[in-house]
């Protein structure tokens, strides 16, 4: 197996195909990347600027560019030695019309050959749900886009379709015979009967109605290709039929302002086997499965063989024929049996290296039975960026923004109310699927027959929304400890909060935990396990939902805490905590991968660091804060009634989000001047994701413009020198100085990711500062022939000054050279002492004198080779913002406890100098000229 030494993630785009990918690939090589980490590069929705709405597996993104340039990209990176890990999306594909096996089910509906594609109503065991499928794909209510016009019907060469924009969706065969009778006496008197071509068209209208309804699959869909093939005949040679088909499509298509003028359209599409709906309908009405709440995503049932064989066809011909060397599963927690589809992959795929996307909570581990080297790293993010947040300072905070937004909030509190808004607003139709399976199972037990369908919700609902982790993975084999111990506790909980539900979750309990009757007949049992199975897909979407894309844009307590995979509850985490970690992965992950920054990431790594600097001054952040919210008081504007009749009686934005928003500019705020303006629009879009999200005033489902309108305004005056220049020249001294400090935070950061055990992982782009936000802000174009001339110069001058170039770089922090050679110098010494990184032993070392609490130390030791890492913290209480952590003036008798037989000679491989120590090591000797150290010595 090839176990990278560092990948680097590309998001690809139309914009940046494979041509500009091969371009950079000599680039990284020379950074240190041993692997290109790519996002989804199949087929997807055209214009897709992330890959992952796929509309086919089997085919490469044609937007990214050809086979002939996906193959001299591929050759390049093999040149370079370098490997390519690719991110692959089991679990859900486009709802789209470029999704031809979607549209042969909404066509042909249950004769489909693709209908177990999908996870439908109509191929869930156990149900008898034959209603059509949801299209809610529209923008607006469905009788509003028809008789707009929006809805048209339209024929071409494949058929008649219905077409709203780019939406084009097929008829069923039974609707052509609908269609062609329309006005048919009209026809005859201008064709006349025996005219040759209308009586060809008789004949097609007797065959339409002769179909057999016995002839299913390929046989019947032959037929009606063939049936179409005649139709279209008829239209391209015949001038008559084409106009008589012409008027028809006019007719059907109604007229603006004639509401009876689309009675024919709608009829007909009452007829097809999908029913276009409003988007918003999605929230409380759904017969098929989706990611999270995405309606444009349509899960794929990847437990059916045939779907995961063909769905993966192409990813193991590239595995075998060595394109690929590593594969990174999207979002794994979607899938039916995850254990089940690893095993497979891993059959299908041989011994290549697999991570997982796997969101795990901070006490949670990986299951250790999975075929797989470890997570894409969220988990390692929270723990790094936890040691960087003050823990003594947590009620301090907590002070701060309870008196600054006027009430007391607790996290665990706010995660369940936005579990149930989720859950009632979003997820309401998925939960009432859960529901009527499990009605349909309480119902044949004596003791669960007096089960109500609204019981039975309501205590799946109270079981959901208490899940401490994404999910469970309860399998047809049986349960595992932990996961019987996580049920115990949620239904414990669930029974102190709902005592009247106490019979139904009682239920639920003896179904989780697999406790079967003697009497189940086998197709009972089948049946319990059926819902088990469907219940721990639903309890991650919520968990995303709930916590990812509202909480954690609600409780703003520090939003260096909020983040992916991140407990902002837990106000930072200890060393100790930090090195228990690492060496747990040493012991059973050390091939996972670490990261800092993703697609998904809530604030790009750097923001991160600097945010993380205020925990270590609550009282001057404090005075700060409130400083300029005085200031601001007349930048917000009054309340007002909003369109859905709710009274703002207050100030807008309101006190969470204005506190919001001070951080973000804190964190966020570009170093370079000629980004101001840029920056503000940036903040402005951001803002109104961030308020949509946290969904207290306006939300996706009902966004109040005039409450957005408020909070960009808010911005624009806040941000304009001509309006608020007491509060710019507040803000910015503070700024800048959170920003120097966040400097050191982020060296430090990036070089713990560099040398604890598993594989360190870049985002694009962030080997300079990474001042992102949310996507889309967070895939932006990045500039890398400014990256590619940086690196260039630094590796000139490592060879002549190394001294007078770290000078340089410590003179100029703000242009982000200094990150970018730390991390090139980094992944230099990880590439030359390979087995030390990948397989050494993890040593946490004792810290001891006046700033022990200042430093994270650890070594790696493998053989006779030993690394030592040292990365400081929390500076603002030992230097003057402007100045380096360098040195026995700042570092005083802060030293290394060594373990016996350690080495007595080290070479700084930062900045390449020797280093001679007895049993202590003196921080102040490591940090002489960088601010941060990697020592690396081999035992004679």
């Amino acid at each position: 197996m090839r176990i990278p030494t560092a990948t680097y993630r590309i998001q690809f785009t139309p914009e940046f195909g494979f041509d500009n990918a091969k371009a950079i690939a000599a680039y990284l090589a020379d950074l240190g990347i041993s692997d290109l980490y790519a996002s989804p590069i199949f087929k997807a929705r055209s214009g897709s600027t992330h890959g992952y709405d796929i509309v086919d597996a089997n085919q490469l993104n044609p937007e990214l560019g050809t086979n002939e340039s996906f193959d001299a990209l591929v050759g390049e990176v093999q040149s370079l030695g370098m490997g390519w890990l690719q991110d692959i999306v089991p679990n859900h594909m486009a709802y789209t019309s470029e999704n031809l096996y979607l549209v042969d089910v909404l066509e042909y509906g249950p004769d489909s050959s693709y209908t177990d594609y999908f996870d439908l109503s109509w191929n869930a065991p156990f149900g008898d749900r034959q209603e059509r499928i949801l299209a809610p794909l529209l923008g607006d209510f469905y009788g509003v886009s028809l008789e707009n016009g929006d809805i048209k019907l339209e024929y071409e060469q494949n058929g008649l379709t219905v077409n709203y924009y780019s939406l084009k969706l097929p008829l069923r065969l039974e609707s052509y015979t609908k269609f062609i009778t329309q006005n048919l006496g009209k026809l005859t008197r201008t064709l006349g009967r025996n005219h040759p071509d209308f009586i060809k068209l008789l004949g097609i209208l007797y065959i339409l109605k002769s179909v057999p309804s016995e002839v299913a699959g390929k046989q019947r869909q032959d037929q009606i290709a063939f049936i179409k093939g005649l139709v279209w005949e008829l239209y391209t040679t015949n001038d008559v039929i084409r106009e008589f088909i012409d008027e028809n499509i006019q007719t059907f298509n109604g007229e603006p302002g004639n509401s009876e003028s689309f009675n024919l359209l709608d009829d007909l599409l009452n007829d097809q086997f999908y029913r276009l709906a409003y988007w918003k309908v999605g929230a409380e009405e759904m017969n098929y499965r989706r990611f999270f709440t995405v309606n444009e995503l349509i899960s794929v049932k990847v437990e059916e063989l045939r779907v995961f064989n063909n769905t993966h066809s192409l990813i193991q011909k590239l595995v075998e024929d060595g394109t690929f060397t590593g594969l990174r599963i999207d979002h794994i927690d979607g899938l039916y049996n995850p254990i089940q589809y690893l095993e497979r992959l891993r059959e299908k795929t041989g011994d290549v290296y697999i991570t997982v996307e796997k969101i795990l909570e901070l006490t949670e581990e990986l299951p250790e039975n999975w075929a797989i080297e470890g997570t894409s790293g969220y988990d390692f993010l929270n723990y790094v960026n936890g040691i960087f947040c003050q823990t003594e300072n947590k009620s301090k905070f907590d002070k701060i923004y309870q008196n600054f937004i006027g009430s007391r909030v607790e996290y665990a509190s706010v995660v369940k109310d936005k579990k149930h808004l989720i859950l009632e607003k979003n997820l309401a139709g998925d939960i009432d699927n859960l529901a009527l399976l499990l009605k349909n199972i309480s119902s044949k037990y004596r003791f669960g027959n007096d089960f109500t369908l609204n019981g039975l919700k309501r205590a799946i609902a109270e079981v959901l929304t208490l899940f401490p982790i994404y999910r469970t993975y309860i399998t047809p084999d049986g349960i595992g400890d932990s996961d019987r111990a996580t049920i115990q506790e949620v239904i414990d909980q669930a029974k102190e909060q709902a005592p009247l539900l106490y019979h139904e979750l009682n239920f639920i309990e003896k179904l989780m935990l697999l406790e079967f009757d003697n009497s189940l007949t086998q197709t009972e049992r089948e049946q319990w396990i059926y819902f088990v199975l469907r219940m721990q897909q639903y309890s991650g979407p919520l968990m995303a939902k709930g916590v990812e894309d509202t909480t954690l844009y609600v409780y703003n307590r520090l939003l260096s805490l909020n983040e992916v995979g991140g407990n902002p509850g837990h106000f930072g985490i200890s060393v100790a905590k930090f090195h228990t970690f690492n060496e747990q992965h040493q012991a059973t992950w050390p091939h996972t991968m670490n990261t800092t920054a993703t697609h998904d990431t809530k604030r790009g790594e750097d923001v991160r660091a600097r945010l993380n600097i205020l925990s270590e001054i609550p009282d001057e952040w404090e005075q700060q804060v409130n400083a300029w919210s005085a200031m601001n008081q007349g930048h917000r504007s009054d309340g007002f009634t909003n369109p859905y009749g709710v009274r703002h009686g207050f100030a807008m934005p309101d006190r969470n989000d204005e506190y919001f928003i001070y951080q973000t500019l804190v964190g966020a705020f570009p170093f370079a001047e000629n980004e101001y303006t840029s920056f503000m629009e940036r903040v402005k879009d951001y803002i109104i994701k961030a308020i949509r999200e946290a969904k207290v005033h306006t939300a996706w489902l009902r966004p109040d413009s005039r409450y957005e309108e408020a909070c960009t305004s808010f911005i624009d005056k806040v941000l304009d020198p001509s309006i608020s220049g007491e509060f710019l020249e507040a803000f910015r001294p503070f700024q800048q100085r959170i920003a120097d400090y966040g400097i050191f935070n982020s060296l430090s950061q990036t070089l713990l990711k560099i040398t604890v055990p598993g594989v360190p992982d870049f985002y694009q782009g962030t080997e300079l500062w990474e001042l992102s936000l949310v996507d889309p802000d967070n895939r932006r174009p990045v500039d890398f022939e400014q990256r590619r001339t940086y690196l260039s110069a630094i590796r000139e001058q490592v060879k002549t000054d190394i001294l007078g170039l770290i000078q340089e770089l410590l003179n100029d922090k703000t242009d982000g050279r200094i990150k970018l050679f730390l991390t090139a110098q980094l992944l230099q010494a990880r590439t030359s002492y390979v087995s030390l990184f990948q397989d050494g032993d993890y040593l946490p070392l004792e810290v001891q004198g006046t700033y022990a609490n200042h430093i994270i130390a650890f070594a790696r030791r493998e053989g006779n080779q030993t690394a030592i890492a040292i990365a400081p913290r929390f500076l603002t209480s030992l230097i003057q913002p402007g100045d380096n952590p360098l040195g026995e003036s700042v570092w005083q008798d802060t030293h290394l406890q060594l373990p016996a037989g350690t080495p007595l000679t080290w070479k700084n491989v930062l900045t390449q100098q020797p280093l001679e120590v007895t049993e202590t090591l003196s921080i102040a000797a490591a940090l002489t000229h960088f601010p941060v150290a990697l020592l690396v010595s081999s035992a004679e």
